[in-house]
């Protein structure tokens, strides 16, 4: 039984999480090959004035740019 834990910031949509823990299932399952009801993927988010990269806080980072 997989488990794939993902630790993130905060302040994606339900939707881009959902496509995001969908992609991941069908990965463990292609590369695995499991079925799809045996996969865990659990995120972990963060609130962004609880994480630092670099010295400085998510909350105090310039936004990214979306992808094109």
């Amino acid at each position: 039984m997989p488990e794939v834990i993902v630790y993130l910031a905060e302040g994606r949509t339900p939707e881009k999480k959902r496509a995001l823990m969908k992609d991941i299932t069908e990965a463990v399952v292609q590369n695995l090959d499991v079925q799809a009801e045996v996969v865990t993927v659990q995120l972990v988010e963060a609130p962004k004035a609880h994480k630092m990269k670099g010295g400085v806080l998510f909350s105090e980072r310039p936004t990214a740019k979306p992808s094109p």
